[in-house]
């Protein structure tokens, strides 16, 4: 398989980074086959990272610029047009992934499950048992709780029946079942009635503010 060299050997390390191709020929990023590496002409030493195998790169929607291939949240420059095409597609779309659906269904669930403090789901037995320890004691990460703490604290609101918002994140590094994902890898919310719809059909998406494209789990 022909690969190509994108970075230059340090006479004193001897260490190169050899990107592999994808099967059209395109380099990509060696932990993200779905991002494109192209050189940077007006930038020495950069490259420029777009999900389009289009060549040269249309730097208005390339996914941004970094300094070090495999790219880290330091080496990054993020392209807020980018951004805000992602957050626009996520608005539209969001609604119709099975997860996020499951995730609206799970939330109003009556079933066995509840929403804690937090937003994360919890047994009917837990909350009764988080009940006799008195008023304020929740079962996430609320006032009182003992789930996983301020992050929880930004999960979904309501449930049961009442309705209120679910998380849509990054699948690079999944929570564990009942938590809430990294504020870095949550794009944003969506808010969900009392019957587990889509508020207005499409949930009234609302970025997070706090989605980072590249963290120390990648892209």
């Amino acid at each position: 398989m022909a690969v190509r060299t994108l970075c230059r050997a340090h006479k004193s390390s001897r260490r190169i980074w050899i990107a592999p191709r994808s099967a059209r020929g395109f380099t990509t990023l060696p932990n993200n086959p779905n991002i494109y590496v192209f050189p940077d002409n007006n930038s020495l030493n950069r490259h420029i990272l777009s999900l389009l195998p289009t060549q040269p790169p249309k730097s208005e929607l390339a996914v941004g610029s970094t300094s070090a291939i495999p790219p880290t949240a330091d080496s990054l420059t993020e392209n807020p047009r980018f951004l805000s095409i992602l957050h626009a597609v996520i608005g539209i779309h969001a609604h119709e992934d099975p997860d996020v659906q499951s995730q609206a269904q799970a939330m109003v669930s009556t079933g066995g499950s509840n929403l804690g403090s937090g937003g994360a789901l919890f047994s009917q037995q837990r909350q009764r048992r988080n009940a006799r320890k008195g008023p304020g004691y929740g079962g996430g990460g609320g006032a009182g709780g003992d789930g996983a703490g301020a992050a929880s604290a930004q999960g979904g609101m309501g449930g049961a029946g009442r309705g209120g918002h679910i998380h849509v994140y990054d699948q690079r590094h999944p929570p564990d079942f009942g938590r809430i994902p990294d504020p870095e890898d949550i794009f944003g919310s969506l808010e969900v009635d009392g019957s587990g719809n889509f508020v207005d059909g499409h949930g009234n998406y609302q970025t997070s503010g706090t989605y980072r494209t590249c963290t120390r789990d990648g892209m």
